[in-house]
């Protein structure tokens, strides 16, 4: 099914990991918001990367695309997100799905209270390409960046 035999994992050398977002690092990501690494090739995921990003009131981040799909769950607070240039208010536990090379961008919907998003990119080596400069950067080494 879907191309891989159904007894053989996706990856078969990911450790098991219990990650815990408030004892990880946060990266900014500039304007009040900031990125929470979990699932990663850091930590020896093959297949997908996830995280976490939290947001200041008013806080947003840049318009930008990626290389692969990208699906994004609110987890807490209340947000617009703007998919190819249409806007939507979503709230807790709303899901997105943006297929890749979509412009696509979140902000905090609240002025004073916090907004939390999870984010799941289809591949390890997702890339962001920033549409207002065209300047793409690996996601992953965005937050080894920040962390040098």
């Amino acid at each position: 099914m879907y191309g891989q035999p159904p007894d053989e994992p996706c990856s078969g050398s990911f450790p098991p990991a219990v990650l815990r977002p408030a004892e990880l690092p946060a990266f900014s990501r500039g304007g009040g918001a900031r990125t929470v690494p979990l699932v990663t090739r850091a930590v020896g995921a093959e297949v997908f990367l996830t995280g976490q990003t939290l947001f200041d009131g008013g806080a947003a981040i840049a318009l930008h695309t990626h290389n692969c799909p990208e699906s994004v769950t609110v987890l807490e607070g209340d947000a617009i997100v703007e998919i190819d240039g249409a806007e939507h208010h979503v709230t807790r536990f709303d899901t997105t799905y943006v297929p890749a090379g979509t412009p696509h961008r979140f902000r905090n919907a609240s002025a004073t209270e916090p907004m939390r998003i999870l984010w799941i990119y289809a591949t390890v080596d997702a890339t962001r390409t920033l549409v207002e400069t065209g300047v793409t950067a690996r996601v992953d080494a965005e937050h080894a960046e920040a962390g040098g």
